[in-house]
């Protein structure tokens, strides 16, 4: 399958998708739980394709993602509540500082690798959510009271936005560097491939989704609180890109839908639930130690698929 028609199946599948679903939000089909359940499915498939550029793509080991959600979610609260912008802006402008706040941490950490690179990213994630406790202009400990502005519309949207920039830039030079990065980065300084500055861009888009995932997540619940993106929150997303397969896009997606469903259906079980959550990734790490989807994608089954139809 070309890029041509993957990239017009993607639109036409996404309108569609769009179509139906909100078609049943309006008949109220589905009910105000089931929406929310899908728009936070969103916000997690939104964090967790913005993560796979940084570990499945660039190879970076990062699990401080959780302090980008917190940047996104609280610059786009004051936006909204303190200066009275309209969501959208505030979205972008909350992705921006995300990006920026990437750039904060990236240009120095992305020199180390491995596990200290992981600490690094983990400490800055929690320097983020001290600084934001400590606070009284957005509430501190006690939290900031946020209008539930999100809905599925937004959430769609930044979804399709975010899959489209990501799956461009893979596809890109800069991908294929970022790539190269990933394999073996010695090589590839060798060939003259700016490794620092391909590694500070990668982590720099993914800080800006996660900022406007950020954004989405505050303007979905009626509080925001510090607590909510400690580091059990990084590891969550970094749950999903690893279950998912690291360096597919599709992985992550179904690894975050999965996830979402048995979190949230099991939210009135929080032992069980953590149980069943535990035995899933144990099972998956010792049977399927690569992924669910390993590296590939869902279309190269596609190509697949029509080559074995036009070979009978």
């Amino acid at each position: 399958m070309t890029k041509n028609k993957r990239f017009w199946l993607f639109v036409v599948l996404s309108i569609i998708i769009y179509s139906v679903v909100q078609f049943l939000i309006s008949t109220s089909v589905l009910n105000p739980f089931y929406t929310n359940t899908l728009i936070f499915m969103i916000i997690n498939i939104i964090l967790a394709v913005s993560l796979h550029l940084v570990i499945g793509i660039t190879g970076q080991f990062s699990i401080g993602h959780a302090g980008f959600l917190a940047v996104g979610a609280y610059i786009s609260a004051i936006f909204t509540m303190k200066l009275g912008l309209p969501f959208p802006v505030a979205l972008i402008v909350g992705g921006i500082v995300a990006a920026l706040a990437g750039l904060v941490v990236g240009i120095p950490s992305l020199r180390l690798k491995g596990d200290y690179l992981a600490i690094a990213t983990l400490g800055f994630a929690e320097i983020i959510r001290i600084i934001f406790l400590n606070i009284d202009y957005v509430g501190g400990a006690a939290g900031m009271q946020v209008k539930h502005l999100t809905n599925w519309s937004y959430s769609f949207i930044c979804l399709f936005i975010t899959v489209l920039v990501i799956v461009n830039f893979t596809n890109s030079r800069h991908g294929r560097a970022c790539i190269s990065v990933r394999e073996d980065e010695i090589a590839a300084d060798s060939m003259g491939i700016n490794t620092t500055y391909y590694k500070v861009a990668a982590f720099a888009i993914g800080s800006f989704f996660a900022g406007v995932a950020g954004g989405l997540y505050s303007h979905n619940f009626y509080i925001i609180q510090p607590t909510n993106f400690g580091f059990l929150k990084s590891f969550d997303i970094l749950i999903y890109v690893v279950l998912g397969g690291l360096g597919s896009l599709s992985g992550s997606v179904i690894a975050a839908v999965l996830l979402t469903v048995v979190s949230t259906f099991l939210q009135d079980y929080p032992e069980t639930r953590m149980i069943i959550y535990s035995l899933i990734l144990v099972i998956v790490m010792l049977y399927r130690p690569q992924g669910l989807m390993g590296t590939r994608e869902i279309t190269d089954y596609f190509g697949k698929w029509k080559s074995a139809k036009g070979g009978n």
